[in-house]
């Protein structure tokens, strides 16, 4: 089975970055998670509650809802800081790539190794650039704020379709689906990389510059 696969391309500040790729994550994460699973006897269980908070971004007009897990939201923001200080602090780099991927594992068996299988991978590809007063900035404030919600309402819908996710396992093979590793959460095992690039012709890019520009001109 083939891992479905989405990409969202944005063009964003350097101040920007953290907030951005958090509210997309921290969504997809919050669609993926359950309360922590409590088993009575084999096949017979039950689900913990799942608290929720919401985020007020600093540099965007934009509110996201995250799971209300310190746990994860410290092992999501590690890995964002990473990829945001990586675009930042290169001086041949103004584009990268983060992806969000979630996979089950497969026990080692005779002569086969164990297997780490992605079935969903969400893709944010952001280029950065910089603008040059206050007014610029506020516009880019604006903008990425609409274009955030309306990539939000677009994986709330996906992740709402009845597609693929793995079938719930039994108590033995939980931790072939789920990370059971947090104390308080039960999300889908996931994992985050990213990787950065030179600087980019993207038309997304061009896009943000021309509409800062045809902005300012009326």
């Amino acid at each position: 089975m083939n891992a479905r696969t989405r990409i969202f391309e944005m063009t964003v500040e350097g101040r920007q970055i953290e907030e951005v790729v958090s509210s997309i994550f921290h969504t997809l994460l919050f669609h993926r998670t359950f309360g922590k699973f409590h088993y009575k006897q084999e096949g017979s269980y039950s689900i913990g509650t799942l608290g929720m908070e919401d985020v007020d971004c600093d540099f965007v007009d934009f509110t996201y809802i995250q799971v209300a897990s310190d746990e994860l939201v410290r092992d999501v923001k590690r890995e964002v800081v990473a990829f945001r200080d990586s675009l930042r602090n290169s001086d041949d780099s103004n584009s990268g790539q983060i992806s969000l991927e979630f996979f089950h594992k497969r026990r080692a068996r005779w002569l086969l190794p164990a297997e780490c299988i992605p079935w969903e991978v969400w893709s944010i590809k952001l280029d950065v650039v910089t603008l040059g007063n206050e007014h610029e900035r506020q516009i880019c404030r604006e903008k990425v704020g609409e274009l955030l919600s309306e990539k939000i309402q677009f994986l709330t819908e996906a992740m709402n379709r009845p597609e693929y996710v793995p079938k719930m396992p039994n108590q033995s093979e939980l931790d072939l689906v789920f990370d059971t590793s947090y104390s308080d959460i039960q999300p889908y095992l996931f994992r985050i990389w990213h990787k950065t690039t030179g600087p980019s012709n993207s038309s997304v890019s061009t896009t943000m510059r021309k509409f800062i520009k045809d902005t300012l001109a009326l």
